[in-house]
């Protein structure tokens, strides 16, 4: 139980301290949430669960793929509030778009042979 209670506890601090930082700068924030954090948290936590070096490699090759429709969010977000659009429509249409990117990308990437 302690175990998953440190789990949490450390990234929830990881994503307060970004949600703080950016208060105070955003360019910093943002070099700190760029960073691959959550994946990377997940590969210690899995290789400290005894994950084999195999699965932990499958889940970064998957992850990779996954990250670029990700990005329209980055692109798409930013694109929308500097046109003066609500913050909530703006983030509503860019999930949207990005939701819609994932389910546009699965059947390529199996096409190709990459399977998640």
């Amino acid at each position: 139980m302690w175990y998953y209670i440190v789990k949490v506890l450390i990234s929830v601090i990881v994503i307060v301290a970004i949600s703080e930082i950016s208060k105070r700068s955003s360019g910093v924030a943002a070099l700190f949430a760029a960073l691959p954090l959550t994946s990377l948290l997940a590969f210690v936590w899995l290789h400290v669960d005894g994950a084999t070096s195999t699965q932990i490699a499958e889940l970064s090759g998957q992850i990779f793929w996954l990250v670029l429709p990700s990005l329209v969010l980055f692109l798409l977000l930013p694109a929308l509030l500097r046109h003066g659009l609500d913050f909530w429509i703006s983030l509503g249409l860019s999930v949207a778009a990005t939701i819609a990117c994932y389910l546009a990308l699965l059947p390529i990437l199996r096409r190709f042979g990459v399977q998640l």
